[in-house]
């Protein structure tokens, strides 16, 4: 995974963080590369951001080595064993220390410019940086983050090797890395601009933050006009959202779906305004044959996004499930370009039949490995579309992805696709 810069790093972790977003999380950038990931981060959770000064005390002979770490507030984790076994005198232990202690000063006043450090104690904490090498310093965060008080670490980086990730599954409660590359060899060959971050724009960043404070996405309760159909919906939009996503539900189910609240989730992380509606009214809902009626939940769809269209000029994209996904994919034949991007997860497809050649918009067919059957209309449904198009196969997942982390893949799969195609791209 290769990503732009740090701004598209922290943009796309965000997406894989929306979890946290209820759990009321602080959001520390280590300086000074991991400061923009976590404002992207810190905004899209709606979350304060701080930055966590640590130093590293190395053996004297062996910077690299640490036999402990400090942080503000007098945080200090030494390891006795590394002391005894590198032969670190106490001597040597007082001037590391004295040394040390005095750039974490001079690093802090530098950056948070007289403001007080935001509060961690008994709250959720993701420590996040641009990129992990060895993972000496991620870990030396974890450990002062606790020592601080904090009730739950979450360390988290766009990319890192799967050893240094493998060992700081034991210094965190939980690790978030969208990249494990097995050929590794630094951070910046992930990046296409990794240019340094300079001190200053640490200090407006964090500052930034102190003065407008993020606001997390609240979803709206909303009555979605389709035709002369009145339709309950939940209409979310972060600030300075770049597009919107419309939810097509399958069969049984609703805009109260945890499944597809959790996509959203995760794309409202990321930025991306959402749209969960029922497609039919209740009494619809109560007789079984509405649910297969595509060519009705396609025009639903279709008038629902000309209401949308009057509340939010941004792209407009489709995720779709199930029956909703033969929707989505019916409505999107008819939409032209008012439609950016279709989204299928584990979907019907081939119940849109003859309309898939009419579909313009790039689209991604999502389905479990162990969902045989679907996967084969899948397939077929590929071959007769026209437009861009992707199959991914989620290893081991059945139909409504409830094993362990198949539906955060999807929701990562979703949000990729979606940014892609719906937001503006750099050159």
């Amino acid at each position: 995974m290769l990503f732009t810069d740090r701004v598209d790093a922290g943009q796309r972790l965000a997406g894989a963080l929306g979890h946290l977003r209820e759990a009321d999380p602080v959001v520390l950038g280590l300086p000074r590369g991991g400061v923009p990931v976590a404002f992207q981060v810190a905004r899209a959770l709606g979350a304060p951001l701080d930055v966590i000064v640590v130093r590293k005390l190395g053996v004297p002979y062996h910077r690299e080595l640490g036999f402990g770490a400090i942080g503000e507030g007098g945080v200090r984790v030494i390891s006795d064993d590394i002391v005894r076994r590198g032969h670190v005198s106490e001597q040597d232990v007082a001037s590391v220390e004295r040394a040390e202690t005095a750039e974490l000063t001079r690093q802090a006043e530098r950056f948070r410019a007289d403001r007080p450090r935001v509060g961690i104690r008994g709250r959720t904490v993701i420590v996040v940086d641009d990129g992990i090498a060895t993972g000496a310093t991620a870990a030396a965060a974890c450990e002062v983050v606790r020592a601080q008080g904090a009730a739950r670490v979450v360390l988290a980086a766009p990319v890192a090797p799967p050893d240094a990730v493998s060992w700081l599954r034991t210094e965190a409660d939980e690790v978030v890395c969208l990249s494990t590359p097995r050929a590794f060899s630094a951070v910046g060959e992930w990046y296409q601009d990794f240019s340094q971050t300079p001190d200053e724009e640490v200090v407006a960043l964090l500052a930034q933050s102190a003065a407008d404070p993020p606001q997390p996405a609240k979803p709206e309760d909303v009555e979605v006009e389709a035709g002369p159909v009145r339709l309950a919906g939940e209409l979310a939009l972060p600030e300075g959202a770049a597009a919107v996503v419309m939810f097509a539900h399958g069969s049984g189910s609703s805009r109260h779906s945890p499944r597809n609240r959790a996509v959203a989730t995760a794309l409202n992380a990321a930025g991306l305004g959402t749209l969960l509606f029922d497609l039919l009214t209740e009494p619809e809902a109560a007789d079984r044959r509405n649910v297969f009626d595509i060519e009705v939940l396609a025009d639903r769809l279709t008038g629902a996004t000309a209401w949308l269209r009057t509340r939010t000029p941004v792209p407009i994209g489709y995720f779709g499930a199930s029956t909703g996904a033969a929707a989505a994919l019916w409505a999107a034949s008819s939409a032209g370009t008012e439609v950016g991007a279709v989204v299928s997860r584990g979907g019907r497809p081939d119940l849109a039949g003859s309309r898939l050649p009419g579909v313009r918009a790039p689209t991604l067919l999502i389905v479990g490995g162990r969902d045989t059957t679907v996967l084969d209309l899948n397939r077929q449904a590929e071959s007769a579309l026209r437009c861009e198009c992707r199959l991914v196969v989620v290893p081991g997942a059945t139909h409504l992805f409830e094993e362990p982390g198949a539906l955060d893949e999807v929701s990562d799969l979703a949000r990729d696709w979606f940014t892609l195609h719906l937001t503006p791209q750099e050159p």
